[in-house]
């Protein structure tokens, strides 16, 4: 009788044992793909934060090139007390379209309807880069500009480009 007390003893001993190691490593590997989704999480977040960097790269790249940017250009206008320069010129650019027909700035005869000026960028105190379209046909303008103080603008054309309509 004791040798079947120590034989059950032993059997259920090795099946507590045998039940511990399968659910141990059951655990083990539920740790492990949770690493592994760890891991993965921490690439995809080191990869959206260099997508982040480059972007915030370009678009302080972009911004190289405005009023807004450049103190030395924004010091010509500070005797002006104009809160936003660079949005005062492109209104008063814009204001150039409410004329009938064809923007005087652009050199052109629209084809489809008048031509326009619709994208603005000022650029510094002196230049400003313009798009002008009828709708079909489109192009750019390099505008020299003087800001005055009594807050008149004097627009003048240095230079433009009509591009070719492809089909």
């Amino acid at each position: 009788m004791k040798n079947k007390i120590f034989l059950y003893l032993f059997v259920f001993s090795a099946l507590l044992a045998l039940y511990q190691f399968v659910a141990g490593n059951k655990m083990q590997d539920a740790l492990n793909a949770k690493n592994v989704d760890v891991d993965r999480l921490h690439a995809e977040v080191e990869s959206l934060n260099d997508s982040l960097l480059k972007a915030q790269l370009q678009v302080l790249d972009m911004q190289y090139f405005t009023l807004e940017n450049n103190d030395d250009a924004l010091a010509y206008y500070d005797h002006l007390n104009l809160e936003n320069p660079s949005r005062y010129i492109e209104d008063k650019l814009l204001e150039t379209n409410e004329k009938s027909g064809d923007n005087p700035l652009v050199p052109y005869e629209g084809m489809e309807s008048d031509f326009k000026i619709n994208k603005i960028k000022v650029l510094n105190h002196k230049w400003i880069l313009a798009d002008f379209s009828d709708g079909k046909y489109w192009g750019d303008l390099i505008i020299k500009y003087e800001l005055k103080d009594d807050l008149s603008v004097d627009f003048t054309l240095l230079d433009h480009l009509l591009y070719a309509r492809s089909n």
